[in-house]
């Protein structure tokens, strides 16, 4: 097959797969399900506004615990689709008082897990962000819950409904990159120097700082300018709420590589990283840093291949603009390189044979695809199926990044048994599946 026919074909078979979910979803005749935001920052109004163009949402309710995130959120679904969504401040009264039908949860990691038991508990379906949890029986609670209920929940990995991605799925599996025998998954970004301390300043008025924290600890707060401070979206740098670059941008490539080889977890994981850049962490009553890792380095140990994963946040240079961000797969017929806004482009070994290449297609805002992925979530409601991002895929990819942090803070290696979700003969490795809740918080049960 040459370039342009396999291109034609598998975009257009993507095409028509998009355009058939989309078309089957429609056919509801004005049905309209009952759906509530709970987290109305940056990223969940990019989910909600994607629900109400689906024309298949009526938005009764927003949660969030800053009335400066809530508030506006509101506003603008006021003014997009008409709706009149009652705002609460705490998730459990949303779900008691409107009995909605689907739950977005677009919260915070250390806050995923518990309002999506809850809202699956209560009969609703459920779309939660990535990564699924902050702890992998955190994870395993909240499949457990989802197949207990009966209910659909989608993980937001919007890259398996990208085309791009689709395309490179079709074509990884169908043998013409040879047999793969390594993946290098990696994010690397600029910047330099030690990180300064950002002061503790006042809580600001309308953002309930003891909710925010929730079940994890409770930390001093600290805001910034440039997203280093813990809230609204420096979150993911603070280990107590989330789990660094791994957990942010790791579970996208993890997810792509275990959806395009049906592998669902590693045998082996070590990992080596730390903070040589940015310095030790600080954490006084009146300043902080993040404490996440300024780079990291983990290997995993599949059954037939191995996985590469390489973070960093130092050393920007124009000698990687354009591929600082992507997925390579190495095989015996060339190298596949996955990208995330540069599409894909396929290096055979035989010279002779032509470089392919696609484009990305992505959605404004934030170039994302969770337009297509809404659409395969209310098709899986419709017809009760699982999801393409269903829980428990989104379970597996998110424990790729947790075990990698994993090994990281034990400074060694670590032998999954994915089966059991358990660590082979490491009784101090396994306490760190889990982790202690603050006081009036309970951890999930598995």
């Amino acid at each position: 097959m040459n370039r342009r026919t396999f291109l034609h074909s598998t975009a257009t078979a993507g095409a028509l797969k998009a355009f058939s979910i989309q078309t089957r979803a429609a056919e509801k005749s004005g049905r309209k399900y009952r759906t509530a935001l709970v987290g109305c920052g940056w990223w969940g109004g990019n989910i909600v506004g994607e629900a109400v163009a689906s024309g298949q949402c009526e938005i009764v309710g927003m949660c969030d615990v800053d009335m400066r995130q809530l508030d506006p959120s509101v506003d603008r679904i006021v003014k997009l689709s008409g709706n009149q969504p009652r705002k609460y401040r705490d998730y459990r009264e949303l779900l008691a008082k409107e009995k909605p039908e689907i739950v977005i949860v677009a919260t915070p990691d250390h806050w995923h897990a518990l309002p999506t038991i809850a809202a699956v508990k209560a009969g609703a379906h459920v779309y939660v962000e990535k990564p699924i949890a902050h702890t992998i029986a955190e994870g395993r609670a909240m499949v457990n819950a989802a197949r207990a209920a009966n209910r659909v929940v989608q993980v937001g990995t919007h890259r398996r409904t990208s085309p791009h991605t689709i395309q490179a799925r079709e074509f990884i599996r169908s043998g013409k990159v040879g047999q793969i025998g390594m993946v290098r998954c990696f994010v690397n970004a600029g910047g330099s120097g030690p990180e300064k301390p950002l002061p503790t300043v006042p809580v600001p008025p309308g953002l309930d700082w003891d909710a925010w924290c929730g079940p994890a600890p409770l930390r001093p707060f600290n805001s910034g300018a440039d997203n280093r401070g813990i809230h609204p979206r420096g979150f993911r740098q603070y280990l107590d709420y989330a789990n660094g670059t791994l957990g942010d941008w790791g579970i996208h490539w993890f997810d792509q590589v275990l959806w395009i080889t049906d592998e669902k977890w590693p045998k082996k994981i070590f990992s080596v990283g730390g903070r040589p850049i940015k310095g030790p962490p600080v954490l006084t009553p009146h300043e902080q840093t993040t404490d996440a890792p300024d780079h990291q380095l983990v290997n995993f140990e599949f059954e037939k291949f191995s996985v590469a994963w390489e973070a960093r946040q130092f050393g920007g240079n124009n000698a990687e603009k354009g591929e600082n961000v992507g997925c390579n797969f190495y095989g015996t017929k060339g190298i596949f390189r996955l990208g995330w806004r540069g599409g894909w482009t396929f290096y055979p070994a035989d010279e002779k044979n032509p470089v392919l290449h696609e484009d990305a297609k992505l959605n404004p805002p934030d170039q994302q695809n969770i337009r297509e992925l809404w659409a395969d979530f209310l098709d899986a409601i419709r017809t009760g199926r699982r999801p393409v991002s269903d829980i428990e895929e989104g379970h597996h990819s998110t424990n790729c990044s947790l075990l990698g942090m994993l090994s990281l803070k034990l400074g060694r290696s670590v032998a999954w048994d994915g089966a059991r979700e358990m660590i082979t003969g490491d009784p101090e490795a396994n306490k760190l599946l889990r982790r202690a809740y603050r006081k009036g918080w309970e951890y999930p049960s598995d």
